[in-house]
């Protein structure tokens, strides 16, 4: 019989799917690129070959954290994994803190390492891990990153969630002392502009803002949640697009945006890069695929992203991911609205 920790990872997978369509939003809809009909550039000239930190990736895109910790995340990870060795991309896993008091859910997350010994693959903790856990599981996993994961929102909304939100030193003391890059990450709420600031301020020079419009942690919690009702949170936070603008306002030369959030397709990727994104990740969409179709779906549309995105930087006349934010882009409807009130343009 599983914890009730694995028991609650797979709420959390069964709701994710369910809730999907309810909760997805792509704020990247309201931006509007602005066509170049002479790009002077051909197709062979275009590589999506990109980096993040001092990883080297083949895609922008990577498979976001999803999940882990029962054994039907066990499932899903490895055929992640697969996916993830088979197309050449990165892949992050879900939250690794069961492992610590659940020693049946180490095996959901090492497979992940044993399906692709040689791919890039993040460990997933919270922002409170202590430099053991967090040493722990970047050892389970051989993981080449980590990436920790800041949740007010959740915890807030679960009953038996975490009160106490102290997290900026702990951050720095990890990135003092840990081996490899760390990525901090927002769940799907967004970060504004002081956000990232304090982060930049503690030595953070790898930034996933994640912001609202897939995976709704509100939502989710909300529904496991019997005594309270916070169903008026669950537009809470910034858009992914408002989020990217944020950081576009205050980011340093040295760091690196990763955007998620409500990301479902090559176009989406291509618009977060024109707003200063070096990486996209990409969970929610592809989980819903997995779970709805099944793994060939998921690789038949992977396969399309792939060929699609070079493309589409051809279109732009971009030979690189990063030469996007270049590009000319015009914004409609309410990210307008709320790019003019934060002087965000």
């Amino acid at each position: 019989m599983e914890s009730n920790h694995a028991q609650r990872k797979n709420e959390h997978l069964s709701l994710a799917t369910k809730l999907y369509d309810q909760v997805h939003i792509n704020s990247l809809d309201n931006l509007q690129i602005i066509h170049r009909s002479l790009p002077e550039i051909s197709l062979d000239q275009v590589t999506t070959a990109t980096k993040c930190g001092n990883l080297s990736l083949e895609f922008p895109f990577y498979i976001e954290a999803m999940t882990g910790g029962s054994q039907n995340a066990y499932k899903i990870n490895r055929e992640l994994a697969m996916i993830a060795k088979k197309h050449h991309l990165a892949m992050a896993a879900g939250s690794a803190s069961i492992i610590f008091h659940d020693p049946n859910a180490r095996k959901s997350f090492s497979i992940i390492r044993e399906i692709n010994p040689d791919g890039i693959v993040i460990a997933n903790l919270s922002a409170n891990a202590n430099l053991e856990q967090a040493q722990a599981v970047i050892k389970l996993l051989k993981a080449d990153a980590l990436e920790l994961h800041i949740n007010t929102a959740q915890e807030l909304v679960m009953a038996d969630g975490d009160r106490d939100f102290h997290w900026l030193t702990n951050i720095k003391s990890l990135i003092n002392h840990l081996d490899v890059p760390v990525i901090v990450k927002e769940v799907g709420f967004g970060m504004d502009a002081s956000t990232i600031n304090l982060l930049q301020s503690i030595g953070v020079k790898l930034i996933n803002i994640s912001g609202r419009g897939g995976t709704n942690f509100v939502a989710i919690e909300n529904r496991r949640n019997h005594l309270s009702d916070f169903s008026f949170l669950n537009n809470w936070g910034q858009t992914t697009l408002e989020s990217l603008l944020e950081a576009k306002k205050v980011r340093k030369r040295e760091t690196q945006i990763i955007a998620s959030g409500g990301i479902c397709s090559p176009l989406d990727v291509i618009k977060a890069g024109i707003l200063g994104a070096n990486e996209v990740g990409v969970a929610g969409y592809f989980l819903n695929v997995l779970i709805h179709n099944g793994t060939d779906a998921l690789e038949k549309e992977i396969n399309n992203w792939e060929i699609t995105l070079p493309r589409l930087l051809t279109l732009l006349g971009c030979k690189t991911f990063n030469e996007l934010t270049s590009v000319d882009f015009v914004l409609h409807g309410k990210e307008l609205e709320y790019a003019q009130q934060r002087h965000l343009i």
